[in-house]
């Protein structure tokens, strides 16, 4: 490897815009340690919510102080290793979802933390972290079951598009959200039961004619008005799931006046959970091996966005793209 130069991009600043914190840095490429692997980074995720959140300093559990490093899943191939390392081989691919990892040419890991892979491909983007998300908040929180009908908002997302999959192979009927005909398409492919275009229908009229006794399980990705919606069409017993509001991520949180959810939840003994993967950590292994089986196997397909972002540069038109809601699919940058 002659390269001794890579650059990165990090947080200069905490800003509301995302754009505006960022700028790409030049340093040394580091050598492994003894138990460490060097990857070069072919592609990484771009996961819009979080990148602007952590911009901005709205991410509890972590409290970072610019400048920090930025980005999470990437996948790539070793190019050096410490003396230690045993179970991979120069040139290895291989997948990290490290906090930082994500947005640079290239990154120096422990060897523990990377998991091998058949190939470096942009689909295993969707399935880590984003598919391990998807599965683990459904089962481990939303309590999956099967013939239950399940609600997944944002359903063409990187997300959400696992999240439908993985409800229909428990055995439910899935009713999927999404905002165009094209996001409409790759649901049908997927075998999503009931598509719903909220830009020509009302989700609120379509869900009280249709599944009159409610929705079981609900898997929400958006907030507000969506949210409450899914609240008001929650079955008896039914769980509502909140794994995020992109809705409100690139903009200030909306303030509300209206009754407490408690009158809504009680009298049907429904009930909202909040997910957040590091606090399910436990369950990763697990999750991760499971998908990529599927993977494999053909019994889960990945959708990655077909709109091309190349570079570090175009990372903030990336996290944009994200947040408007035109994909469909894993948003990814290529190196």
């Amino acid at each position: 490897m002659n390269a001794t130069i890579y650059r990165k991009l990090i947080a200069k600043q905490l800003n509301e815009n995302f754009k505006s914190a960022v700028e790409i840095v030049e340093v040394s490429i580091p050598k492994p340690g003894v138990n460490q692997l060097l990857i070069q980074n072919k592609f990484a995720g771009v996961n819009g919510g979080f990148d602007t959140l952590i911009c901005r300093g709205d991410v509890p559990y972590v409290n970072l102080i610019p400048p920090f490093d930025l980005g999470v899943e990437a996948v790539g191939e070793i190019v050096a290793m410490g003396e230690n390392v045993k179970d991979f081989q120069i040139g290895d691919a291989v997948i990290t979802t490290a906090r930082g990892g994500g947005y640079r040419e290239y990154q120096v890991v422990d060897a523990n933390l990377a998991v091998k892979v058949r190939q470096a491909t942009p689909e295993l983007l969707t399935l880590m972290p984003t598919g391990v998300s998807a599965l683990v908040a459904l089962e481990q929180v939303g309590e999956m079951k099967s013939n239950e009908v399940v609600l997944v908002t944002a359903a063409a997302g990187g997300t959400g598009h696992i999240a439908v999959q993985l409800a229909k192979l428990a055995g439910n009927h899935v009713v999927g959200t999404c905002s165009s005909e094209a996001k409409a398409n790759l649901l049908r492919e997927l075998g999503c039961d009931r598509i719903i275009n909220y830009r020509t229908e009302n989700l609120n009229q379509a869900l009280k004619q249709e599944y009159p006794n409610g929705i079981n399980l609900i898997f929400d990705c958006v907030g507000k008005q969506v949210f409450d919606t899914c609240i008001d069409n929650l079955a008896i017993r039914g769980r509502l799931v909140v794994v995020g509001f992109i809705s409100e991520y690139a903009r200030d949180v909306e303030q509300i006046t209206q009754p407490r959810i408690y009158h809504q939840l009680f009298w049907k003994a429904a009930s909202v959970r909040g997910f957040l993967m590091p606090h399910y950590q436990e369950h990763i292994p697990e999750a991760r091996d499971r998908l990529l089986n599927l993977f494999y196997t053909g019994k889960l397909k990945v959708a990655v966005d077909p709109t091309q972002f190349q570079g570090l540069e175009s990372i903030p038109s990336a996290v944009q793209y994200l947040l408007s809601g035109q994909n469909s699919g894993k948003v990814v940058v290529q190196f």
